[in-house]
């Protein structure tokens, strides 16, 4: 499986001799970049070879080396858990206003909360322009909490929202479950959220704070769910309940079947109704990532529980599951047929009873304007129900993402792209070099082309804030010209009001694309909307799993191309442009060939591998939409939707039949441009079809 791209090497150095060789190139650049005192200073880095550091870092200031900061912070960073208040006010003295003073600011803010040296924290801490990480935050409330101030809410949503166990969170939850500011409920409600996502670090931790012994038993939760829940069938205390629930979660995890068999025999009357909700609740989200037909049934034994506690009144409101899992309830239900009575009512109950900020995520203001319409009542007493959904619609309509195009659709509107704006001019190009951003940019840049992507991706993005959309165009463009085009896109992508789709949307290479997808017979713009998403149109992108080159093949699925084409194959050619588009778009080819022609699950299987939507496929026919919500990789899934909505904005940007433009001729009003690439409705392979072609990697 393609996964997020990490370590994407660089495009080489712009001053080499274009005369000379690919090869050559390559190797110049490659050569030129190793001797550069950045890349020198990251490799001592990791080597932890402070010596060689330090040396680095007096030659490229005696140099005035263009990147001497980011040596300078290599060295610094290295040895940061001895270094004194005094050396970091030097270094961001140095470097005011830079991405790589904000960075050690952050690493600086951790190794002071780890210190507990508060008043320097108190210091640095509003000097930190970036702030966007998760333990200083948790840092910064426990000060806030310190120095008097109620921070009970945000304190919750921080600790709740770290990924495992980590100091600053988990000191920020032990003081304040200490001064009573948060209690045992709070505490519960840490150790059901980690359970949920498998952080059996934060859990046991969070469950210490209620007593020592219990982190023991929330660590058998983990470990041996299956026991627990025999141990604790004769006991009736609340928190052998809670542990119940959780033992109930985790063998679902991996045994469905074992967990009903518990639930249905014993479980389900021996808790209180808010348990056995939560009971079924969890064993729902279990089931629905495992495409398993019953979750929706399931799905309706947690919302019937919750009914009971309600009218038992031990509850009020909407239950505290997590947002996860409603957003699988929602996902099983939807796979059940339209006619369900029972479908619609609970999608809207269950996206009602996430938080606001998920109900407002695209996909759920979605399915939730569906769910309207199809509870609305008939003729005009229903009418106000449904031009409250149409409003839901309108409000995320966009020709250019997956759920904006569909909401669009339904709407009945015809595709229209927006209007191209003028295209950055000379003065505007000017004042961007004149910029205080536009070092950093440069810097960006160059780092990049050295091959240290993610330094220069986040001194880049850095560089970014505060732009406004002139001066977004102005430095996207500045990424084209140099051919770094997910920079490009990066940056035009953040533009509000002046859409440039031929920097969002470029079509590098538009020829060679062109005329190998007329050659092995698929869609150019299909094409383009998977290498978009795939590699950003970098020719040696590199994922972390392997991946490589424009459409990032694999080198086990590369090789097996090129011998299906005849072809002499070596495993340095998986970066040669023309060889990795043929491979590519041939696996695209044979994919679309091996699932019916469905885009949909072919663009699933060029990320997952073909095996798995084979899987996905299995039960009752879905629509294609709601297959796609299902997928049970969030990777995946994204990327279906990125793919397809990318695929639909380059077909017209390509001028392709059978995508409408509004205003360009023979446009045809209300044309379903995205449902006509989503296809049918997703069911089991057709008896008639032939057999799935096994060789497939």
């Amino acid at each position: 499986m393609k996964r997020r791209l990490i370590a994407l090497t660089g495009l080489g150095a712009l001053s080499l001799a274009l005369a000379a060789p690919p090869g050559a190139v390559r190797a110049q650049a490659g050569a030129a970049a190793a001797a550069d005192p950045a890349v020198q200073a990251r490799d001592a880095h990791r080597r932890g070879d402070r010596t060689r550091l330090a040396a680095l870092r007096t030659a490229a200031a005696a140099a005035g080396h263009p990147l001497a900061m980011w040596v300078e912070y290599f060295e610094l960073n290295a040895r940061l858990a001895e270094a004194q208040q005094a050396e970091l006010d030097a270094f961001a003295a140095r470097w005011s206003g830079t991405y790589v003073e904000d960075r050690l600011r952050n690493d600086w803010l951790l190794e002071l909360g780890r210190r507990r040296d508060w008043a320097n924290f108190r210091t640095e801490y509003p000097r930190f322009r970036m702030n966007d990480d998760r333990e200083v935050s948790c840092y910064a409330l426990l000060v806030q909490h310190q120095d008097g101030l109620d921070v009970r809410a945000a304190a919750r949503a921080a600790w709740y929202a770290q990924r495992d166990l980590d100091d600053g969170c988990q000191l920020l939850g032990r003081t304040l479950y200490d001064a009573r500011v948060l209690g045992a409920a709070d505490v519960w409600q840490e150790v059901r959220l980690s359970v949920e996502a498998n952080r059996p670090r934060a859990a046991r931790a969070a469950a210490a704070l209620l007593d020592a012994g219990l982190a023991a038993a929330v660590d058998a939760v983990f470990k041996e769910p299956g026991r627990v829940l025999r141990e604790r069938r004769d006991s009736e205390t609340a928190t052998s309940e809670q542990l119940a629930v959780l033992a109930l979660w985790r063998l679902a995890a991996s045994d469905v079947d074992a967990a009903l068999t518990h639930l249905e025999q014993h479980y389900a009357t021996h808790l209180a109704s808010p348990q056995v909700a939560a009971a079924w609740a969890g064993v729902a989200r279990q089931s629905g990532l495992k495409l398993d037909p019953r979750a929706a049934d399931h799905v309706r034994r947690a919302w019937a529980a919750w009914d009971r506690a309600l009218r038992s009144r031990s509850v009020s409101g909407s239950p505290p599951w997590s947002d996860e899992t409603l957003a699988w309830h929602v996902r099983a239900l939807l796979r059940l047929p339209a006619a369900d009575p029972q479908r619609w009512p609970l999608v809207a109950r269950a996206i009602d009873a996430m938080g606001s900020a998920e109900q407002r995520d695209p996909a759920w203001v979605y399915w939730r304007a569906r769910a309207a319409l199809a509870l609305a009542a008939p003729g005009a007493e229903g009418e106000g129900a449904r031009g409250l959904a149409r409003l839901q619609l309108e409000s995320i309509a966009s020709p250019l993402t997956f759920y904006g195009q569909l909401a669009a659709e339904d709407l009945g509107q015809p595709y229209r792209l927006p209007a191209a704006p003028a295209a950055p001019a000379a003065a505007e190009l000017e004042s961007l070099a004149a910029h205080p951003a536009h070092p950093g940019l440069q810097r960006g840049l160059q780092l990049i082309a050295l091959g240290l992507r993610s330094e220069g991706v986040r001194e880049w993005n850095f560089s970014l804030r505060g732009l406004g959309d002139r001066e977004l165009l102005a430095a996207a463009q500045l990424a084209c010209a140099r051919e770094v085009w997910d920079r490009c896109i990066n940056a035009s992508d953040r533009t509000r009001t002046e859409v440039d789709l031929a920097q969002r949307y470029p079509t590098p290479f538009r020829e060679q694309v062109l005329a190998r997808a007329r050659e092995v017979g698929v869609e150019a713009a299909y094409v383009f909307g998977l290498i978009r998403q795939e590699s950003r149109f970098i020719l040696d992108a590199r994922s972390s799993v392997g991946a490589s080159g424009l459409m990032q093949l694999m080198p086990a699925t590369a090789r097996w191309t090129a011998q299906k084409l005849g072809l002499d194959w070596k495993p340095e050619l998986i970066t040669d442009r023309d060889l990795n588009l043929r491979l590519g778009m041939t696996y695209l080819r044979l994919l679309k060939d091996d699932f019916g022609g469905s885009n949909v699950m072919a663009a699933a299987a060029y990320n997952a591998g073909p095996g798995r939507p084979r899987r996905w496929r299995e039960g009752g026919a879905v629509e294609a939409a709601a297959w796609v919500e299902g997928i049970p990789f969030n990777e995946t899934r994204d990327y279906v939707k990125k793919v397809l909505a990318n695929t639909v904005v380059y077909a017209a940007l390509l001028g392709q039949q059978g995508v409408p433009v509004a205003g360009a001729p023979g446009a045809a009003a209300g044309a379903l441009a995205l449902k006509t690439r989503l296809g049918g409705p997703i069911g089991p392979r057709d008896p008639g079809a032939a057999p799935a072609d096994r060789d497939l990697p």
